[in-house]
């Protein structure tokens, strides 16, 4: 098998492929994104801990498994990156925060141990805004990571890691969460694919919570195919998490492959395109839209009117449910602890620790959400904000009763410099005015590079969304443009980043 003298920029698929047929070992897979993250990283920061010992003995475990003649999976010995906001026992987890600085948690997540078990080779872990919160990665505790397209600007957020270690070319396959479109909003601006399951069909047992209504964990691939298979690594139904849907996984490895929308109703958001969004942005999604009637999908316009208050009720959900979750973090039990002196008690100790360990973002969601609980405001904010939650899930109920799919532009504008927004927070939020209605609504959506804009050269991403478990969706409909698009332009858009 030819990979070009890289294997650093083959497909997670062609990887494992060749793999299980002997052309390569997973140790040599791995030796050569170990030895590529040495090389960038130090320019992306894609990655908060490289945990080389760990990933060379799991390759190790691979080769010796193949040379035993045992059958390997369909992603075995592939390296990936996993977001510092899952645990992994015996590694760092951080979530991008001072307060877990150092933290090395007991027990795997299941979705750490999914993969594992799949004989995936996780490199390490991936930088990320502080547990979560923000659109940029410019949140975390431990610097800034950057586009690889143009290293001053952001890789998105909060899993700007993630997505920044698929565009370098540091990992094939990695991990993400998404609770307002952390996963898809990185995804689009860095010419990647990322995927937020239905809500419910990956577990979040042992993902550190922000917004538990809304969190998901999720693929991030170089390609459609990738995703899938990755997709089909980690979810399935898991008695560790009483949220998790106990059906059969979507066959989204069988729609990847389909890749053909002929005969599909496919649905434009008409919230979704108008003032306020890049021309190079909106540009590429007519285009889009235009290629998707071209290979036989009958396009039609889709009006959700409650999607205009998704950003402000949202800003009420995930805060409030934030505020609750992070009270965990007390200086205790685990994480950082300051102003043990002997004399500070308790209450003195915890509020030091919180005031040393927390950013100014997650100190801004801690006391709006606080806020907007508390007695007197809870019916006026957070019950208002969960009636408009209703308001949105029937919009989509709607929706997708006369059409398979939605689409719409994945964030409305490229990648921004990287300090451009963060004085703003307004500002800052609306990169995420197109995710999330449906991390609102619990339903499936993924994010795939469709051109870059001509106005500046970077990525633009067309999200698609589907109802909750059809997954299969997504990976028919994106895999069908995905093959439109390569064969338009004679290569994968990623091959256009340019090199560092």
């Amino acid at each position: 098998m030819s990979f070009d003298g890289d294997l650093t920029r083959s497909t997670a698929a062609a990887l494992a492929a060749a793999i299980k047929g002997g052309d390569v070992t997973a140790a040599e897979v791995t030796q050569a994104h170990l030895d590529r993250i040495a090389k960038v990283d130090e320019k992306v920061h894609a990655f908060l801990h490289v945990d080389t010992e760990g990933a060379l003995a799991k390759a190790a475990e691979v080769d010796a498994k193949r040379a035993r003649g045992e059958q390997l999976g369909p992603l075995a010995g592939v390296p990936l990156a996993l977001k510092d906001v899952f645990t992994t026992k015996g590694v760092p987890t951080t979530c991008g925060s001072k307060m877990l600085q150092g933290w090395v948690p007991p027990y795997d997540a299941t979705v750490t141990r999914r993969l594992r078990e799949a004989d995936v080779v996780i490199l390490g872990k991936t930088n990320m805004d502080e547990f979560a919160m923000g659109s940029s990665t410019e949140n975390s505790a431990y610097g800034v990571t950057h586009n690889p397209w143009d290293l001053s600007r952001i890789p998105g957020g909060s899993g700007g890691g993630s997505s920044a270690s698929l565009a370098a070319f540091e990992a094939p396959l990695a991990i993400g969460t998404d609770t307002g479109g952390s996963i898809r909003q990185p995804a689009s601006v860095t010419g990647t694919v990322g995927v937020k399951p239905t809500y419910g069909g990956v577990s979040r047992y042992g993902l550190v919570a922000f917004s538990s209504s809304l969190d998901q964990g999720g693929p991030c691939a170089r390609t459609v195919l990738d995703a899938a298979l990755l997709h089909a690594a980690i979810a399935g139904h898991d008695p560790m998490d009483s949220t998790s849907i106990d059906l059969p996984v979507p066959d989204v490895v069988g729609a990847a492959k389909l890749a053909d929308v002929k005969g599909m109703r496919i649905g434009v958001v008409k919230q979704f395109d108008g003032d306020g969004y890049q021309d190079g942005v909106r540009q590429r999604f007519h285009e889009s839209v235009d290629l998707l009637r071209e290979l036989g999908a009958t396009i039609v316009e889709v009006d959700c009117p409650s999607f205009d208050y998704a950003l402000p009720a949202y800003y009420l959900i995930a805060p409030s449910e934030c505020s609750s979750n992070l009270a965990r973090f007390d200086a205790m039990r685990y994480g950082l602890r300051v102003g043990d002196d002997g004399v500070n008690g308790v209450e003195e100790v915890t509020s030091l620790s919180r005031e040393a360990g927390f950013g100014p973002e997650v100190k801004r969601r801690i006391m709006l959400g606080t806020y907007a609980l508390s007695s007197g405001y809870y019916d006026a904010y957070y019950g208002s904000a969960q009636q408009v939650r209703t308001l949105i899930m029937r919009d989509f109920d709607r929706a997708f009763a006369d059409v398979d799919v939605l689409v719409s532009p994945t964030t409305p504008t490229t990648a921004f410099k990287i300090g451009e927004r963060a004085d703003d927070p307004m500002a800052m939020y609306l990169a995420d005015l197109c995710t999330i209605p449906s991390n609102m609504a619990g339903n499936a959506g993924m994010s795939i590079p469709v051109g870059l804009a001509p106005e500046d050269g970077l990525p633009v991403g067309l999200q698609i969304i589907a109802p909750a478990m059809a997954d299969d969706r997504l990976y028919r409909v994106g895999s069908a443009v995905e093959a439109a698009l390569n064969g338009k332009w004679g290569r994968p858009l990623i091959q256009e980043v340019p090199s560092l």
